[in-house]
């Protein structure tokens, strides 16, 4: 899929526009071309600070924050890659916990596309191997990389020798691409895995954790699985980890829901299984605390949007798309609404599962606005508001966009209510453009 991105900066927006020219206009996985492209730019991937490698369907965004947050508490300088962005294109990459400039951006997009033009590489390998070279460019102390597709024929999947590579949530998603069953989608997640490095994760369901462990054993990593070789239960105390180092306690995260617990003892699990970077406790105490993640349920502040809704509503933001991501995010949204009226508003990709989504808020949703995602192919609103009728919530409607929604919802409830917007990242990134709320 062809990445939707535009920027204000006049430099970048023509090396955009050269690069949507350039490459195909779908996803392609495979090492081939990311591969070549990066040896006619000296081969950066080989000249990294320890990188910290982020496979997984769901979580692994908060995880790289969660492993930024404790290396920047430790006095560490980090470069991160992440994907996609919500409202800038320059969120994709960080140098040093500062996000890149626009003049910086529109040189190396330039130089990546002018050195390797007729590789045809993708619009994600153009990215990808256009951090890479800055990132080899800076000196630092770690590199935090979340992969876009998959793993193993992801695009960042080119590094060596990682400090520790971590898989997060498992679930159903990209089938097209990565396969139809858990386990085969989980035996193309762990092909991130390398010899004699850590591969920390979660636990999964037998097919996927066997899965998980043949790719491991064929690539001679060191599998750490949680509830086998680690363990963690988060608390009101907080979140406490057990591997072989003993164990810690720390502080359970900001970031809403309880499955940010999960993704946080990911993190520290991983920073404890490497030899790589040192990292003391204090600063994994302060992981959780200080992580900041956007568009992972978080709480919109006061902006055009919030003013919509009557005072004292919530509105809330989440990027979840896929059935594992509508299970952990209406487990968070039930425990923050407390029994108040919760309204949904989504825009959902026309390749993602509107039911798989929606069906764990159908039991307390009282509402929905389906909206479109401006820029992509997406479900039509109408047809997510049949959909969610079927599976029961009963006042389903269409919007034009996430205004014209907003607006319906006040005028037709005066009640404190919590409202939630899901469905895309995509979408989140215009609400949060919308609202002001731009990331840094």
């Amino acid at each position: 899929m062809m990445d939707y991105a535009v920027s204000a900066d006049p430099a970048v927006q023509r090396q955009l526009d050269r690069l949507a020219a350039l490459g195909p206009g779908a996803d392609v996985l495979g090492l081939d071309r990311i591969a070549r492209l990066l040896d006619r730019l000296g081969n950066p991937q080989d000249s990294l600070p320890p990188v910290f490698h982020v496979a997984g369907t769901n979580g692994k965004g908060s995880t790289c924050a969660f492993l930024r947050a404790a290396l920047e508490a430790d006095g560490k300088r980090v470069h991160v890659f992440t994907s996609p962005h919500l409202v800038r294109f320059n969120e994709r990459i960080r140098l040093g916990g500062t996000l890149i400039a626009d003049a910086m951006l529109a040189d190396l997009l330039a130089e990546v596309m002018d050195r390797g033009g007729e590789v045809g590489a993708s619009f994600f390998e153009v990215t990808t191997a256009a951090a890479l070279l800055a990132f080899s460019r800076e000196p630092v102390d770690a590199c935090v990389i979340e992969v876009g597709l998959g793993g193993r024929l992801d695009a960042t999947n080119v590094i060596r020798s990682p400090a520790a590579c971590g898989i997060a949530q498992l679930g159903i998603d990209h089938q097209a691409f990565l396969g139809n069953t858990l386990a085969e989608i989980a035996a193309e997640k762990a092909g991130i895995a390398r010899e004699g490095r850590p591969l920390v994760t979660l636990s999964y369901r037998d097919d996927a954790a066997d899965a998980v462990e043949r790719t491991a054993l064929a690539r001679g990593a060191a599998l750490r699985m949680a509830e086998r070789d680690w363990r963690f239960e988060h608390g009101e105390a907080g979140v406490r980890i057990t591997d072989a180092r003993g164990s810690i306690t720390v502080p359970r995260p900001l970031l809403a829901g309880a499955h940010q617990s999960t993704n946080l003892a990911l993190a520290v699990a991983m920073l404890r299984a490497q030899d790589r970077v040192t990292v003391s406790d204090k600063a994994l105490m302060a992981a959780g605390i200080a992580a900041h993640w956007p568009a992972r349920m978080q709480r919109l502040g006061p902006g055009p949007l919030t003013d919509l809704l009557p005072a004292p509503a919530e509105l809330w933001l989440d990027g979840g798309h896929n059935e594992a991501a509508g299970e952990a995010v209406s487990a968070a949204l039930r425990e923050r609404a407390a029994g108040r009226p919760v309204d949904l508003v989504c825009g959902m990709l026309a390749n993602k599962d509107m039911a798989g989504l929606l069906a764990p808020f159908a039991g307390f949703a009282r509402s929905l606005v389906a909206v479109p995602v401006p820029g992509h192919d997406h479900h039509a609103p109408d047809s997510m508001a049949r959909v969610a009728r079927e599976l029961g919530i009963r006042n389903c409607s269409g919007a034009f966009d996430p205004a014209e929604a907003l607006s319906l919802l006040g005028r037709r409830d005066t009640r404190p209510s919590v409202v939630l917007i899901l469905g895309s990242l995509y979408l989140a990134g215009q609400v949060l453009a919308l609202n002001g709320e731009n990331p840094a």
